[in-house]
C-alpha cells in the first residue's frame, strides 16, 4: 500500500520550525475517500455526489517511540449513497475541513465499490497515522 503526508503538511512544519505559526484545524479533522488515490503532492480524484460528504474523524492520544502512532478511536460512518453509489474507493485522505481546505495525509486502500445504499464505514482504530 502507498501512503504519505503530504507536501502542504510537510511544508507547514518546517514553516513552524522558522517561528511561523501552524495551521490549526477548524474544530475537526475530516476523512475523504478516493477513487483515484492522491499522492504527497496532493490530487487524486475524491468521491462527490450520491450522497457523498467528508466525515469528522477523532484520534486516540499518540502513543509509541520511534515510531509514535495514534489510530481513530470512533468508528467513522458516510452517508448511505444514492443512486450512482460512491464507485471504487481506491484510498482515504484526512484533511484539515469539511470540504475544501487541505489533505495532510492519504493512504491506499483495498478497493471497495460501493452502491445505491451501501454505508462505507472505517471501523474504529482502523485508520493509523504514523510519525517516524
Amino acid at each position: 500500500m502507498a501512503a504519505g503526508k503530504t507536501t502542504y503538511f510537510s511544508t507547514a512544519v518546517l514553516n513552524w520550525l522558522r517561528g511561523t505559526t501552524f495551521p490549526a484545524l477548524a474544530g475537526s479533522a475530516y476523512v475523504g475517500l478516493f477513487t483515484v488515490a492522491p499522492s504527497d503532492a496532493g490530487g487524486g480524484t475524491e468521491v462527490t455526489g450520491n450522497g457523498y460528504a467528508r466525515q469528522a474523524i477523532t484520534f486516540a492520544a499518540p502513543s509509541g517511540a520511534t515510531p509514535t502512532s495514534m489510530a481513530s478511536n470512533a468508528d467513522v460512518l458516510f452517508p448511505l449513497q444514492t443512486p450512482g453509489g460512491y464507485g471504487t474507493v481506491v484510498a482515504f485522505g484526512i484533511f484539515d475541513l469539511v470540504s475544501g481546505g487541505n489533505l495532510i495525509y492519504w493512504n491506499t486502500c483495498t478497493n471497495v465499490t460501493y452502491a445505491l445504499n451501501d454505508q462505507a464505514k472505517l471501523a474504529s482504530g482502523s485508520v493509523t497515522l504514523t510519525e517516524d
